[in-house]
């Protein structure tokens, strides 16, 4: 089915099964690659997008349902070439092992900022639930209070 897809301000018509997951949609049919499949079931948050303003784990979230919606991925988060203060907080506290889970846990802790600002420790884990297999959490917590920092009252987020 054809379905016209908002991603990073562009529309984008694609052909694909609208039960098929979000997540495969912008991957294999928009081309953006930042998103990335970890679990499939929702649990790890590798996936993590914005869908009007809001964090979701487009692993479960079917493609039909995003149209007509903002979708944002990472590489949408940045302002061309200046980077979301999340972003330059995870380049601040040298965050990433492998990398592989930072984008969800970026796109994550942006719509944490812009629901909440200041968040305080209890803040980060009742919200973000993101899972890190190199155990980064200490640095990621450091950059979500740097990124707060950085913030400094503007806001955050699209």
């Amino acid at each position: 089915m054809k379905i016209l897809l908002k991603v990073n301000g562009e529309e984008k018509t694609i052909d694909v099964d609208g039960s098929s997951p979000l997540l495969w949609a912008i991957r294999d049919a928009v081309g953006l690659k930042g998103t990335k499949f970890g679990c499939g079931i929702s649990a790890c948050g590798a996936c993590t997008v914005h869908i009007d303003g809001v964090a979701v784990r487009s692993c479960i979230y079917p493609t039909e349902m995003a149209q007509g919606k903002n979708i944002t991925t990472i590489e949408g988060l940045s302002d061309g070439d200046k980077k979301h203060p999340v972003q330059q907080a995870w380049i601040d506290e040298i965050v990433p092992q492998c990398g592989y889970c930072q984008s969800g846990f970026i796109m994550a802790t942006a719509a944490l900022l812009k629901e909440n600002p200041n968040p305080t420790d209890e803040d980060i884990d009742n919200s973000i639930t993101n899972i890190c297999r190199c155990g980064t959490y200490n640095r990621i917590r450091k950059a979500i209070h740097k990124a707060a920092e950085l913030n400094d009252n503007k806001q955050l987020g699209e």
